[in-house]
Formats: C-alpha cells, structure tokens, sequence
C-alpha cells in the first residue's frame, strides 16, 4: 500500500514511570482520552534510578522498538539526586547498546511530572515518529 492511504506502523515502546510522579501524569493521559499509541506499555517502579541498564538492552533485544523513561526527577521521593542517577543509568544503557550493534537512539528519558500529560503524549508521538523515521533510514 503506498500514498496517503498507508498506514504507518505503530512501534513498540516501553516505559518505565515511577508510581509517585511520572505514572500520575501517564495516567491522567488515558483517563483525559488523549491519543497515543496502544503500543505503549508501562511498567510502573517507585523510583526510575532503580532501572537496571540490561533491563533496557532486554526489552530492545526481545522486540521493543523503544524504551522510554519518564523520570520523577527533582519530585522524587526517594532521592535528591534521582535526575543525575538516572541520567547515568540512560548513559550506561546506551553505551551496552552500542557495544551490541544496537542504535542508542531508541532509548529516551525525560522528566514526566503528576500533572504533565500533555506532555507526555507529546513525548510518545514524538518517539513513535522518530523510531518510524530510524527505521525507514537504516
């Protein structure tokens, strides 16, 4: 099929929230109907500097065609310094990444507050179309 009738493939991403802050704002996503893809999947952690980075190369070497962190940042609960740790978790990722032929390009962070669903959203859409576009030109 080709043309303005094609339908672009939804990709598989997978984010990781923290159940405090970022999940709030996923949540009230879903609960406002805004549109973003039934291909996201959440999994919910109390704090995102607890990601391991092999669980980010796990879920892209098993299908995902993306992970995205929507970090607590500086409304952590747990932790002052969630942002820089978890910054240093993406870093690590994506250098695992790259030592296994795999592009750093399909993982993302950024800070998702409790009340940022728009935002959110706006980030899914966004990565949809990126994770589209990488794998049109490789």
């Amino acid at each position: 099929m080709s043309g303005a009738n094609s339908v672009k493939p939804e990709k598989n991403i997978l984010v990781f929230s923290s159940t405090g802050v970022s999940d709030l704002g996923i949540d009230m996503a879903g609960a406002s109907h805004m549109h973003y893809s039934t291909s996201v999947q959440v999994i919910p952690l109390p704090c995102t500097s607890g990601i391991k980075p092999s669980w980010i190369v796990h879920a892209i070497e098993k299908g995902f065609d993306g992970v995205f962190i929507a970090a607590c940042g500086s409304d952590c609960a747990f932790l002052p310094d969630c942002t820089p740790r978890t910054s240093t978790i993406v870093k690590r990722a994506q250098e695992m990444l790259k030592e296994r032929n795999l592009s750093p390009k399909k993982l993302k962070m950024a800070g998702v507050c409790s009340v940022c669903a728009e935002s959110f959203v706006s980030h899914m859409n966004k990565f949809q179309e990126e994770l589209r576009n990488y794998d049109s030109n490789e």
